[in-house]
């Protein structure tokens, strides 16, 4: 089955370019949508900005994001840029670059949520800018500034811009990159290696090596199809990749320092443990065979159901455009025809769907690209019956938007229901009053406006209000008000609170359970209440200082957001004083 779908992918990356030739400046001008986007374009592209801005002002959530930021707080606090630790051991699973850069914007805004979310929302700014350049020089202004509104209210995205991990810095470098080696091959000017080849360095540095690999897919794909067989012998891109390769020696580096330096260092639960292997094979091939040190269970058709939520509000159209181009699968392709787009998303869709290593938030670097293929799919549609399609769908979408927000209004039990509800009704009336009818072009808008409401809605209500369970920043919060003094402790098999650890002002590490069998002295524990029960069952004295609820708010479960159900799932961790045992 792998096989069979490797030898098609090729075939499909056809597909999905075919009829897909260049729209010049001049043959749109007469098109509804130039009207349409200079009308409505900048006013939507200011709401897409401001309304993914907001995710800068909530907390960080856990767990990766608040381990990330944790990690970039030990850095800036110890000043050691090479070793990447937490509480105190070193970690090794991603590379240096979002850590550098989210250190710099501690040293510049202070260790705070904004200050960590903010980069990684420049870069996802970066990666809007890189997609209207790219799109205008594959196709026209129109389909750049389509393809920039579609890429603004991807699903996904926005949520990423809350829940700050690697991928907004991925995703704009992978497209600037692309863009840069684009214009070194169309337009034959070396210049465009350099910033090419550091942005993609920096990529690398950020996930590791298959983020080149998957970028050259695309120009690889592109060459094959149209048997440019020349390219593949022209010195720049060996060039590109020797600078890449240049680009990543301080990676390599901190890794040689931290571990291949250090065979003796428990990594793993094992010694001998190489970072510079780890980062060529381990954190890539082996989380792709499943056979490094981090594992998963992967599902052949993860991605594709993934997609379908990820990508609102645009899911259909992503599914008739798939659909009209495998009709045309056997077609000959335009010979002006661009397979970049199409290589690399079709090359990085197949890898993370081959991987045994799977989460969601894996494929935002290739929606980009995949909003560029769809942008240019709407701007060209001509099919009355798609259009039809489309019409009803997008409708029904917009509807259920606003009713699923209204529904979870009232089953969460957030205040004020009845004035959020109005607004919300309001809100729905006025997009049918900007954006009338049921042509192509404001059943766009009113998809744009809808989702971003709606995400307007989360993060300025529902997100404060989840937040409240998230133990760590309370418990945090109430430490630095009463200024309890020294050091705390997690109880390692118990507690992984890394919010706790990122917010506190005091020093936060791990004590194993069997230590407290010989304790000195009394010490400050962050722990749930449960494990403190058991620890009075097992002689020790302990005080209570004061509790918090607790839930893993990024896995959200229907017993949770139900306001009747939710006490039955929601834990306490205390902060406590634990004293020696008998």
């Amino acid at each position: 089955m792998i096989l069979l779908w490797k030898r098609n992918s090729l075939k499909f990356a056809i597909a999905l370019n075919i009829g897909m030739h260049n729209l010049r400046e001049g043959s749109d001008l007469s098109s509804p949508w130039k009207n349409w986007l200079d009308r409505w374009f900048y006013w939507l592209l200011a709401a897409g900005i401001l309304v993914n801005a907001t995710g800068l002002l909530l907390p960080i959530l856990e767990p990766d994001g608040a381990l990330y930021a944790t990690i970039s707080k030990n850095m800036v606090l110890s000043g050691d840029y090479i070793n990447l630790k937490v509480q105190g051991y070193d970690w090794l699973d991603k590379p240096h670059f979002p850590f550098w850069i989210t250190a710099f914007s501690f040293k510049i805004f202070g260790i705070n949520s904004f200050a960590y979310k903010f980069p990684g929302f420049l870069f996802w700014l970066a990666g809007a800018y890189y997609t209207y350049a790219l799109t205008k020089k594959l196709y026209n202004k129109q389909t750049a500034r389509l393809s920039v509104l579609i890429y603004l209210s991807v699903e996904h995205l926005i949520i990423s811009n809350n829940d700050v991990r690697a991928e907004p810095y991925l995703t704009g470098l992978i497209i600037a990159a692309t863009y840069y080696y684009y214009r070194t091959y169309r337009e034959n000017k070396w210049i465009y290696i350099l910033p090419g080849s550091f942005l993609l360095g920096m990529a690398t540095m950020t996930k590791g090596i298959f983020i080149p690999a998957m970028v050259f897919s695309g120009f690889i794909t592109e060459w094959v199809i149209k048997k440019n067989w020349s390219e593949f012998l022209k010195l720049r891109w060996w060039l590109a990749i020797l600078l890449v390769i240049v680009f990543i020696i301080p990676e390599l580096y901190c890794l040689y320092i931290q571990f291949d330096l250090h065979p003796e260092k428990i990594v793993f639960g094992r010694t001998q443990v190489s970072g510079i292997r780890f980062f060529f094979w381990d954190s890539q091939f082996g989380r792709f065979f499943n056979t490094g040190p981090i594992k998963g269970k992967g599902d052949l058709f993860f991605y594709l159901h993934t997609i379908l939520w990820a990508f609102l509000p645009w899911s259909v159209f992503v599914l008739l455009f798939v659909f009209s181009k495998l009709r045309k699968i056997n077609q000959p392709h335009h010979a002006s025809t661009d397979y970049i787009c199409s290589g690399i998303f079709v090359t990085g869709f197949i890898v993370f769907s081959l991987s045994r290593f799977q989460l969601p938030h894996y494929i935002n670097i290739l929606y980009p690209f995949l909003s560029i293929m769809v942008a240019h799919y709407i701007i060209s549609l001509n099919d009355p019956v798609y259009k039809k399609i489309l019409v009803y769908a997008q409708n029904i979408l917009c509807l259920l938007l606003f009713i699923a927000s209204a529904t979870l209004i009232i089953i969460f039990g957030l205040p004020h229901v009845l004035i959020v509800i109005t607004v919300l009704l309001m809100i729905a009336i006025m997009l049918y009053r900007f954006f009338p009818g049921n042509n192509l072009e404001n059943i766009i808008g009113r998809s744009f406006a809808s989702v971003l409401a709606v995400n307007l809605l989360l993060n300025s209500l529902f997100y404060p209000e989840l937040f409240k369970y998230q133990s760590g920043n309370a418990a945090a919060s109430f430490l630095k008000k009463n200024e309890h003094p020294g050091t705390i402790y997690t109880i390692s098999e118990i507690s992984s609170e890394y919010a706790f650890e990122f917010y506190s002002p005091q020093p936060v590490y791990q004590l194993n359970r069997s230590d407290l069998n010989y304790l000195k002295d009394s010490v400050l524990v962050f722990t749930p209440k449960n494990e403190l029960d058991t620890l009075r069952k097992d002689g020790f004295t302990i005080n209570e200082i004061h509790s918090f609820p607790h839930f893993h708010i990024s896995q959200l479960t229907g017993t949770f957001i139900n306001n009747h159900t939710r006490d039955r799932v929601v834990d306490s961790v205390t902060l406590a004083t634990i004293y020696p045992g008998k």
